[in-house]
């Protein structure tokens, strides 16, 4: 049986979409392209209307593509809207999120023809069936590890609490056993994500911390690295700050969403933090971590978002030690408070706000790029092993002759056409 895994959205469908590959491997199932894959899972957003569509488009292309293809659709679209989604064509099965353990050995009943002989459907290797994990699964030489779900902030534009539900941490001895065995696997480095990273341990019994399980991920063997993803800035205490600023195993890289600002346009988003806190947290991680990359996700065009609300986001963003910025143009969500808010910002409007933090956001990058110039770095190599991955999350190219999934140090020298250069 053929398979193809094709994710939309977060860092935690990475980390699911990942472990589909590792249960259908397992299976005997290989991987092929979605026009010639038997089954087809696809792993939904709904952090926007265009994730939804995008989804949509997605699933009708492979139907007209691959007839004969039989898609199964998982993710937050599929758990807010499942009877859409299975109305779509060629769809066999809709898996809300709660249910994604339970997709692989679900559905390949389902596809599987009965003539397969067990040879057919097993490989060779040392896995549970024969299949075995390592770098390159899902064309990924850093595993992306999914350490908890679930979100109950109160954010008044975002939909995933109700298809995420209440945050569900990992316990801290199987979040080191799976380190351990990725580790065992030939990986070198592990993204950490969760829906509410920072909420780590807070529903554990004895309760945990983000902080005490970065310790902990610090003592694992092996020369490995770790990447936090996406941290809400409440979250990101000056422990661990400090913490990524001394050692080694844990990569000089943040991603702090700011979302806005405006403080009057904070508080109707739900955020529990001011203009004043995010800048001093910033300011902090660029003190004490001088080389990191330090990233951020903002919206334009919340409801009542008037110009001066955007001329104090723009100017912040422009003085700001930020590294690049994601910008979503805001889109309601039925189900959310802001769904329910006037002062809605006449489209044309937000696309051109959109555009100006797109520019901000080059700028940035350019200016951190510029910064590195000189810099020496450990980097992993990805792909054929011509491209390099640094801790801050600089992409170089490097001479062939390196193989996919090394460490190696290089210094940059140089940029052209956005393009940061080795020595």
């Amino acid at each position: 049986m053929k398979y193809s895994v094709i994710t939309f959205g977060c860092r935690v469908n990475q980390a699911d979409s990942l472990g589909f590959e590792e249960a259908l491997l397992q299976s005997g199932a290989a991987p092929a392209a979605p026009e010639e894959a038997d089954l087809v899972v696809v792993n939904t957003c709904s952090v926007t209307a265009s994730a939804d569509q995008g989804a949509r488009q997605t699933i009708r292309r492979i139907a007209r593509s691959n007839p004969n293809a039989r898609i199964v659709v998982t993710g937050c679209y599929a758990t807010r809207e499942p009877a859409d989604v299975a109305a779509l064509p060629n769809v066999i099965r809709v898996v809300p999120n709660d249910d994604k353990p339970r997709l692989v050995p679900e559905v390949i009943p389902l596809v599987i023809k009965d003539e397969f002989s067990t040879a057919e459907r097993f490989g060779d290797g040392d896995g549970s069936c024969g299949a075995r994990i390592e770098p390159g699964i899902a064309g990924r030489t850093a595993f992306t590890l999914r350490v908890q779900t679930g979100c109950a902030e109160p954010c008044s534009y975002c939909i995933i609490p109700s298809t995420r539900g209440r945050p569900r941490s990992v316990p801290p001895d199987d979040v080191l056993s799976e380190a351990a065995r990725i580790t065992t696997a030939g990986f070198k480095e592990i993204a950490l994500t969760g829906v509410h990273l920072g909420s780590y341990g807070r529903d554990l019994s004895p309760r945990s911390t983000l902080l005490e399980l970065l310790v902990a991920l610090c003592r694992v063997p092996g020369d490995l690295l770790f990447r936090v993803s996406s941290l809400e800035p409440m979250d990101c205490s000056r422990e661990i700050v400090d913490l990524v600023a001394s050692s080694a195993s844990l990569a000089p890289h943040f991603h702090l969403p700011l979302q806005h600002a405006s403080d009057r346009v904070l508080s109707a988003m739900g955020r529990p933090y001011t203009i004043a806190f995010y800048s001093g947290l910033v300011d902090y991680v660029r003190r004490r971590v001088p080389e990191a990359s330090i990233g951020s996700d903002v919206i334009v065009g919340f409801p009542g978002e008037t110009d001066r609300d955007f001329d104090a986001l723009a100017s912040y963003l422009e003085s700001s030690p930020l590294t690049h910025v994601h910008v979503f143009p805001y889109s309601d969500r039925p189900g959310t408070r802001a769904a329910t808010m006037g002062g809605a910002v006449p489209g044309p409007i937000v696309r051109v706000r959109a555009r100006q933090v797109r520019e901000i956001s080059q700028r940035l990058r350019e200016r951190f790029h510029h910064s590195q110039i000189g810099t020496v770095h450990q980097g992993l190599t990805l792909e054929d092993g011509s491209l390099v991955v640094t801790g801050n999350y600089l992409k170089l190219r490097i001479a062939v002759g390196r193989r996919r999934n090394e460490w190696v140090r290089v210094r940059v020298t140089s940029e052209h056409d956005g393009e940061l250069l080795p020595g």
